[in-house]
């Protein structure tokens, strides 16, 4: 079964850091670009980071740049965001999406269209 589940999510203070994880389960993920969306409550769902399929490019939104940090290891068939010096507007329910790549290459663009999502997981920053 084709899945993506993502961990690490959870409440945490503002300037605090949360780690998440990005398991692939029955394809294989070094075939894939992997990115990182986020949707507030009430709020449109945005991209937030990409990783190409090698880990040669990756590519953030202006609002976490020198903040988030995304990386992946496709050994273990995850891909990590991790997030430090959160602020209480990146609270929002974050998902990973793939997408097959034939080019070590990732862009941040709504008008990419992902093949598979995770069911997502809720961080809250909040003091």
């Amino acid at each position: 079964q084709l899945q993506l589940v993502e961990s690490g999510g959870g409440l945490v203070q503002p300037g605090g850091s949360l780690r998440l994880s990005c398991a692939a389960s029955g394809f294989t993920l070094g075939y894939y670009t992997i990115g990182w969306f986020r949707q507030a409550s009430g709020k449109e769902r945005e991209g937030v980071s990409c990783i190409s399929r090698r880990g040669g490019s990756r590519n953030y939104a202006e609002s976490v740049k020198g903040r988030f940090a995304i990386s992946r290891d496709n050994a273990k068939a995850t891909v990590y965001l991790q997030m430090n010096s959160l602020e209480p507007e990146d609270t929002a329910v974050y998902y990973c999406a793939a997408v097959y790549a034939v080019s070590d290459m990732c862009v941040l663009s709504p008008k990419i269209r992902y093949d598979y999502w995770g069911r997502g997981t809720q961080v809250t920053v909040s003091s």
